[in-house]
């Protein structure tokens, strides 16, 4: 019951939760073991935008270097010399998580002695992504209207969700069935040899 109560917690308090916030440290050299990436699943063509707040001006001592990619190897975007607010928009091309990484290196001498930035990521997807108030304004809608499109848009989501995770399974289930019958006639011709 309890733990009931707390998942109930978590899912009231989830659409208050607006951006993930992290402090970066500075580290000498570029290395891939000093990123720190952010993954998200995203289906084929679906828009995301992701907006970074980086703390820090430029030339302070310390460069922010963010990559985009997906796991399948498409590359989204490579800003150098992260200074504030830093948005990329970009349609996904695969059925993939997406990662979102950051780096702080070290680029002159600083006065303090643990250098480090603050970053804020937001990552928007699909209907979240989308402009509403420029939607509504060019298409003169009411807010009412606009509110429906996006409740349709998100419902479209889902539906597109549920069909991706029922074709999977069936992928899966095929390929234990087929496992399945194989051990079947392998335990049998282990017998037979056996007897």
């Amino acid at each position: 019951m309890r733990s009931f109560l707390n998942f109930a917690a978590v899912l009231l308090l989830l659409p208050f939760s607006d951006a993930l916030k992290f402090d970066l440290v500075a580290q000498a050299g570029h290395s891939s073991k000093n990123e720190r990436c952010v993954r998200n699943f995203v289906n084929r063509d679906t828009l995301v935008v992701i907006t970074a707040i980086v703390s820090g001006h430029r030339g302070d001592g310390q460069m922010v270097n963010m990559h985009i990619k997906d796991t399948v190897g498409n590359d989204f975007g490579r800003p150098k010399d992260v200074a504030g607010e830093q948005r990329t928009a970009f349609t996904t091309l695969a059925d993939s998580p997406i990662d979102v990484c950051f780096e702080n290196t070290l680029t002159g001498r600083s006065n303090t002695p643990n250098p480090t930035r603050h970053v804020e990521l937001d990552i928007d997807i699909g209907a979240d992504a989308r402009d509403w108030s420029s939607i509504q304004a060019s298409e003169k809608l009411k807010p009412v209207e606009t509110e429906l499109r996006r409740i349709e848009e998100t419902v479209n989501e889902i539906v597109q969700e549920l069909e991706y995770l029922r074709t999977r399974e069936q992928k899966l289930r095929d390929t234990n069935e087929s496992t399945n019958e194989r051990v079947k006639w392998f335990a049998f011709g282990t017998m037979g040899r056996s007897i």
